[in-house]
């Protein structure tokens, strides 16, 4: 049992394969020891964090009885090495003292970029390409080109003819818009999702103007979804949003995977209301065809890009999660948290 005090603090890596190991400077007369695991199942969380003062993780549920003080004693920190924190109980961290800390913005150009990447690969059907090229079907058709014109057999659209919708304007979402933009994209960003009467244009503290989130809907033929999940976004666009969408509409998710309706989606990729989606995301990861419907028999010759979580995966991203790991760790030694969430 590791030895905890409030000057000495017990530093549990739970995701080490996903963070870097790093040696921190605490003020004196601060001490730490650490240990590191490279992955960790649910199943192992309480005997793993018994002992702990501070976990570090990626994406790893952290539950309520996980938090309590009959499974986690001396826990003071929770350091989510990521940008976002669903995957903790924040309520209960709160009820405890618990301080729960994350790192906005570490993967904004990464996962930006990612998502205008699979936009052009569902826009274009890339992947259809790719495969149907490999499997020798060009010598022997002489043209695919008419495997690749939309439902009412017109080529794909360019980027100077699309709208791009930005639903969530945060730092992936402004970057994604201005990467939109330089592609000759018409940008337009949604206002928040209203339960009632539907609220006209506005114009936002930052000077963004603002367009009726079913304007954005109805408009859009490119959509990119990058907000965070809250019980107002879950299930943020179903049915009724893909029933008003335009024929063109490519829908890009790279938030989290509650914010999308994956049955709604697969249906409305399949009875053909909009062209094409991509995600990154799934509302239970890992993903596989035994829990989403994303990946379930009959999905796979949809015009449906599906990649596993890894939009933030770039070097720039590692170096700024390194980076702010250390120096909120040691913040928080000193009496002055960062990106405090609790």
């Amino acid at each position: 049992m590791a030895h905890i005090s409030s000057t000495h603090h017990h530093i549990v890596y739970l995701q080490g394969d996903f963070v870097e190991i790093l040696d921190f400077d605490l003020p004196a007369p601060h001490t730490y020891t650490k240990t590191i695991y490279p992955q960790t199942l649910l199943s192992e969380v309480h005997e793993r964090i018994r002992d702990a003062s501070v976990i570090v993780l990626s994406a790893l549920r952290i539950d309520a009885n996980a938090l309590s003080p009959e499974v986690s004693p001396n826990l003071k920190l929770v350091m989510v090495v990521a940008v976002g924190t669903d995957c903790i109980d924040l309520e209960a961290c709160r009820k405890r003292g618990i301080v729960v800390s994350y790192i906005p913005g570490a993967n904004t150009e990464s996962v930006s970029e990612h998502a205008i990447a699979l936009h052009l690969a569902a826009r274009r059907k890339i992947m259809g390409m790719n495969a149907l090229t490999r499997a020798g079907e060009w010598p022997r058709r002489k043209t695919l080109m008419f495997d690749f014109l939309n439902k009412a057999g017109t080529p794909p659209l360019t980027c100077q003819e699309e709208v791009a919708g930005i639903i969530g304007n945060g730092a992936v979402g402004r970057r994604i818009a201005h990467l939109a933009r330089g592609l000759g994209m018409k940008v337009i960003v949604a206002d928040r999702k209203q339960f009632g009467e539907v609220k006209s244009t506005s114009n936002a503290a930052d000077g963004i103007e603002r367009v009726p989130f079913e304007t954005v809907i109805q408009q859009s033929t490119a959509l990119f979804v990058a907000v965070p999940l809250l019980d107002s976004t879950r299930n943020l666009i179903s049915t009724a949003e893909f029933e008003s969408m335009s024929a063109h509409a490519v829908l890009i998710n790279v938030s989290r995977g509650g914010v999308i309706d994956e049955s709604a989606l697969v249906k409305a990729l399949k009875e053909d209301r909009i062209t094409g989606a991509a995600t990154d995301v799934f509302f239970q990861e890992p993903a596989s065809p035994d829990n989403s419907p994303l990946l379930a028999e009959g999905t796979a010759g949809l015009n449906l890009i599906v990649t596993p979580h890894l939009a933030w995966l770039a070097q720039r991203t590692m170096v700024n999660y390194s980076q702010r790991l250390k120096l909120s760790v040691e913040e928080w030694c000193k009496g002055n948290p960062l990106n405090v969430v609790t």
